[in-house]
């Protein structure tokens, strides 16, 4: 009964404990079974009389379910010899086996792997499905995956066909009372006295504001009109070259490394060049301006699934979670002076070339923006 009793703890206990979760923990509970089914065959009297050879079948089934086929074959070869090794404590001389007993006794031998067999062919069976629900669940989580991110391009998109329509109308009112007051403005400098100098700096204020919303003007109807495209087989690395030295000239970044990592195995593709230029320089100028002053940036290109990969990679303030959604939409910035028209305008590039573009950041450790091109256009 003690050993019964043991083999029910350990029963009921191996599924629950941790240790027993590893392949070392399912070695040493199959050999337990082994070793207290041994026993207690042994303590009711081995081959002869015992009725718990079926308790060999505990360590079987427990190798079946745990191990490969090579596991599983050792284990049962180990319970079969175990078993028939009760022959070694019979008294010969006393004892024979008739041939009814010897049938049972083969019988017995072979039910432990015939079940092992079983046992195993179920549990490969259930393995197989198990595969099968999780490639379909992790197929169903991707199809999820891209079916919002195509929902969320498809918002950006209206957003900004919404707010492209909005911006040209408005630019186009603007111009004319703007080009009035700009004119005025200079009439009135020139006809004022040269004693007056607060009227003609105040004049130049005027002339000065009006350039520069004269220029908001101009960014909002670029981003207003369609693009059109002039496509050409060109070279990437080229295209972000370009980029780089536009930023190092124009850009307050000096202090700031900018590292290339280009792949080589990218032909030339057809893209337009200066439009993607802008698209990638305003990517890098984010990051310069995202960066401190003596961080990096790095710059990668790769051949990804029919598409060639550029990645804009900062380590700087990085992006707040909230904003993720919002930052590819017009007139959104977080910047005092920003207009919030620059990564729109990279979004409407890469969706006019039939791209899509993607970020990844977290707060402190910087940002990574990715564009992808596709290498043929239908």
């Amino acid at each position: 009964m003690i050993l019964l009793l043991c083999l029910a703890v350990i029963q009921v206990c191996e599924p629950k404990m941790p240790v027993f979760a590893t392949k070392r923990g399912v070695y040493f509970a199959i050999a337990l079974k082994l070793v207290i089914g041994y026993l207690l065959m042994y303590s009711s009297g081995g081959v002869e009389s015992s009725l718990y050879y079926v308790i060999l079948l505990l360590p079987v089934v427990s190798a079946a379910t745990a191990l490969g086929a090579l596991g599983t074959a050792l284990v049962t070869l180990i319970c079969c010899a175990a078993y028939l090794s009760f022959l070694l404590f019979v008294d010969w001389t006393r004892y024979t086996i008739p041939p009814d007993q010897v049938k049972e006794l083969l019988l017995r031998t072979l039910f432990l792997p015939l079940v092992a067999f079983l046992i195993y062919r179920l549990v490969e069976e259930a393995r197989v499905q198990a595969k099968k629900f999780q490639a379909a669940a992790e197929e169903l989580a991707g199809a999820k995956n891209s079916l919002r991110e195509a929902e969320a391009a498809v918002r950006r998109s209206e957003r900004l066909a919404a707010l492209g329509q909005l911006s040209a109308g408005l630019a186009h009112e603007l111009r004319n009372p703007l080009g009035t007051i700009r004119a005025s403005a200079e009439m009135l400098r020139k006809n004022l006295s040269s004693e007056n100098v607060v009227a003609a700096e105040l004049a130049g204020f005027i002339a000065s504001e009006v350039d520069r919303i004269n220029s908001l003007v101009t960014r909002f109807l670029e981003f207003a009109k369609p693009l059109q495209l002039r496509l050409q087989p060109t070279d990437i690395s080229d295209v972000i070259d370009r980029a780089v030295e536009q930023l190092k000239r124009h850009a307050p970044a000096s202090s700031i490394a900018i590292f290339k990592n280009y792949s080589p195995d990218i032909p030339p593709f057809l893209i337009d060049s200066e439009l993607v230029e802008r698209a990638v320089y305003n990517l890098l100028l984010n990051a310069a301006q995202a960066s401190p002053p003596d961080g990096a940036i790095t710059v990668k290109t790769k051949p990804v699934d029919g598409a060639i990969e550029i990645s804009v990679i900062d380590r700087g303030v990085g992006i707040d979670p909230a904003h993720l959604e919002h930052i590819f939409n017009p007139f959104f910035t977080t910047k005092p002076e920003g207009v919030g028209l620059g990564l729109a305008i990279v979004s409407k590039i890469v969706d006019q070339h039939g791209g899509k573009i993607t970020v990844e950041s977290e707060l402190g450790k910087g940002s990574v923006f990715r564009i992808y091109l596709p290498v043929e256009r239908p």
